[in-house]
């Protein structure tokens, strides 16, 4: 039996469990990709599929923009409040973090497998949502600087 796929058919299957249909998806592209013999793929999906998802990402947060559900003025108005004064500062946190986590999922690659197990995990006993590996990985690298802090 060729094991080289039993690291993404566990993670097929745990995202079956958590009723997690975009990793299920992701899992069965790479799969039959690697099936058909396709794996010249493979970098080109390392390097570039990040920012196309995250482009694919804005393009569906942009769209009330888009449709002009959304006014310049109910943006305006938005940003004066409370909410939307926390929500700019989260978002340039959170931002950071993630980049954080990307430079530290490039550098530690092994480390995306147990982030996704936790996310899937996090999915099926906490009802949460499977949107955070790039902001996991950033929460993972801060605590890993604070603890190396901490034995110096």
């Amino acid at each position: 039996m060729n094991w080289d796929n039993m690291p993404l058919l566990v993670i097929l299957v745990l995202s079956v469990i958590g009723n997690n249909n975009s990793v299920s998806l992701a899992v069965l592209a790479l799969l039959l990709i690697k099936l058909m013999g396709l794996t010249s793929w493979f970098p080109s999906i390392e390097n570039y599929g990040l920012n196309i998802g995250i482009t694919i990402l804005t393009m569906a947060v942009l769209t009330p923009l888009a449709q002009g559900r959304i006014s310049i003025g109910e943006m305006l108005v938005a940003f004066k409040t409370q909410a939307g004064l926390i929500a700019i500062i989260v978002g340039v946190i959170v931002s950071w973090v993630a980049t954080q986590g990307m430079y530290f999922l490039k550098a530690s690659p092994e480390t995306t497998t147990a982030l996704v197990v936790g996310t899937i995990g996090g999915v099926c006993f906490l009802h949460g949502l499977a949107i955070g590996p790039l902001i996991a990985g950033g929460v993972v690298a801060m605590i890993i600087n604070l603890l190396n802090l901490f034995k110096q």
